[in-house]
């Protein structure tokens, strides 16, 4: 009788195991906390009527409580990027802009501001808000569909306009400095870049000291491994 029981005991902690969840593959529902904010206190109240209850999202009441913040505008003015900048101060990483009118002018300042993700008001349904707020927390990014390609077209013109005149790219390196680093990287000393590219050894020197100085990095191995990540050589 005893070695029955025993018997059945081990096949039962035997069938528990083997149709438990494998713990690689479970996973936790975290609900985000998020923090929603307006300068018109029905923006925000509405906003907040959607998402609470939400099972992905928690409502919280301070900026230093949550991991997302949302702000509801009519449109992207002074306002609006004035309070996500002081969001960023108060050390939330992700903000999400909701605005009633966005362009492509308004999606740049707003990204300049801090934004990673917008949305029109009237598209922000309660699906819409919680996946936009479910991205962010990931650090992906969400944007209007119909103002990727103005988006695109402004960069290209900044690009064209404003920084290529200036011998600048968006890398933050200039032409000549990017083509210091790439001959730091082949191996050439000093004296030899400066007879490559018939620049002084002063200058040479001058700008790997400009960019390691302006990047915050150490020295030319850092120099060099930020180009290369950029894409740059």
């Amino acid at each position: 009788m005893v070695k029955c029981l025993l018997r059945t005991d081990r096949h039962d902690r035997h069938d528990r195991l083997t149709n438990a969840p494998n713990k690689g593959s479970f996973t936790m529902t975290l609900r985000v906390p998020v923090f929603v904010f307006s300068h018109d206190p029905v923006l925000q109240a509405g906003v907040q009527s959607q998402l609470r209850g939400q099972p992905e999202v928690e409502i919280v009441d301070s900026p230093d409580r949550s991991r997302v913040a949302i702000v509801v505008a009519d449109q992207v003015d002074d306002d609006v990027t004035t309070a996500m900048r002081g969001l960023q101060r108060n050390g939330v990483p992700r903000i999400i802009g909701v605005i009633a009118v966005l362009d492509a002018s308004g999606v740049i300042c707003l990204a300049e501001a801090g934004a990673c993700a917008m949305l029109r008001r009237r598209e922000s349904t309660t699906a819409a808000l919680v996946h936009a707020v479910q991205s962010a927390d990931r650090g992906d990014g969400a944007l209007p569909a119909d103002l990727l390609g103005g988006l695109l077209q402004q960069v290209g013109r900044l690009q064209q306009e404003v920084l290529s005149p200036r011998g600048l790219s968006f890398s933050g390196l200039a032409t000549r400095e990017v083509e210091v680093l790439r001959l730091v990287a082949d191996g050439l000393d000093t004296a030899e870049i400066a007879e490559r590219l018939s620049y002084s050894e002063r200058t040479i020197k001058n700008v790997i000291h400009d960019v390691t100085t302006r990047l915050n990095l150490r020295n030319r191995a850092q120099a060099v491994a930020y180009v290369v990540r950029q894409g740059l050589i």
